[in-house]
């Protein structure tokens, strides 16, 4: 067996509208097909592939140290999703990864999920 590329991540959360609309606004990631489970959620797709799994819950979800502690995305445009994290007021940072040529922007979602976005690091060429 070979693992050959990653499906999704799987988040609950107790405000999926919320979080439907902060992942379509910041994230260009939208509802799209998802199979008729017995409980809510959405199913959030980056062009064809459905990257985030959301289930519903009544109650937030508790994690005093979860042991996933980040997941992350390849991405081109950094000063687009940098504009728009100003324009809204988003804390993130900007990151250089050392030794390669990888920038993150890490932010997180409204559950406080921790996110971050990496690009190449010639896209930062000149942002400031």
């Amino acid at each position: 067996m070979g693992i050959k590329s990653f499906s999704h991540v799987n988040v609950r959360t107790s405000r999926l509208n919320e979080m439907i609309a902060w992942y379509g606004d910041i994230l260009d990631m939208h509802p799209g097909p998802r199979p008729d489970f017995s409980f809510g959620g959405a199913w959030l797709y980056a062009g064809d592939d459905p990257f985030i799994h959301l289930v519903q819950v009544a109650s937030e979800p508790s994690a005093v140290q979860p042991k996933i502690e980040h997941f992350a995305f390849d991405a081109e445009g950094m000063e687009e999703l940098l504009q728009k994290l100003n324009d809204r007021g988003i804390a993130h940072t900007v990151d250089p990864v050392p030794g390669f040529p990888i920038v993150q922007i890490n932010l997180h979602d409204p559950d406080g999920n921790h996110i971050h976005i990496d690009f190449a690091a010639s896209e930062a060429a000149g942002i400031q």
